[in-house]
Formats: C-alpha cells, sequence, structure tokens
C-alpha cells in the first residue's frame, strides 16, 4: 500500500470514530429526554449504541467497498487495456464489490428503524 493510501486510511478512520463518539455524546442526552412511546421506551445509551452500531456497519462496509473497488478497478483497466471485451464481465465484478457498501445501508436502516 503507498504512503498516500495509508494516509487516506488512517483520516478516515479517525473520521469514523470522531463522527461515532458525537454520536454518543450529543444522542444520548437528547434520547433521554423524549417522551416514552406506547410499548417500550428505549434509553438514551441504547439509542446512542444503535446509532454508532448503524454508523459502524455504514462506514465498515463503505471503507471495505472501496478497499475492493480500488483493487478491483486497476486490475479492470489492465485487463481493458489488453482485452476491451472483457467490460461486460468487469462492470459485474465492480458491481458486486460496490453491493458490499449497498449491504450495510441496508443493516444501517434496519437498525435504524429499531430505533425509531
Amino acid at each position: 500500500m503507498n504512503p498516500q493510501a495509508k494516509i487516506a486510511l488512517g483520516l478516515t478512520l479517525v473520521a469514523a470514530v470522531l463522527a461515532a463518539a458525537a454520536t454518543l455524546l450529543l444522542v444520548g442526552p437528547l434520547a433521554a429526554a423524549q417522551p416514552a412511546g406506547p410499548g417500550f421506551s428505549l434509553t438514551g445509551e441504547a439509542v446512542g449504541w444503535g446509532l454508532f452500531s448503524a454508523a459502524l456497519a455504514t462506514g465498515l462496509s463503505s471503507l471495505g467497498a472501496g478497499i475492493a473497488v480500488g483493487r478491483l478497478g486497476t486490475a479492470a483497466v489492465g485487463a481493458l487495456a489488453e482485452k476491451p471485451e472483457l467490460f461486460g464481465r468487469l462492470l459485474i465484478f465492480l458491481g458486486l464489490a460496490e453491493g458490499i457498501a449497498i449491504y450495510g445501508l441496508i443493516v444501517s436502516i434496519l437498525i435504524l428503524n429499531r430505533l425509531a
């Protein structure tokens, strides 16, 4: 991995940790101030952990998809330079790699629906 990629990965991880910390610190008191619902009520800590897990699911799946697409994209460009007829197959592989991020987003939406 080249130095620029390591720096970008490090900055992404720092941003994810800061976003998670801000979510835990800011949303907890807000959730505790909300009135209880008809069925059950979540505490501020439960809502905070739910938001943290949703952010973690989205962030890590997007990070994994970015790494996969980056490596696959360089290989795809090299393959297309030699055999342009492979475009359709390579596009399918890129779509599968991007699907990882979509699965993480779906999991986050399911988690957030449980909090509402």
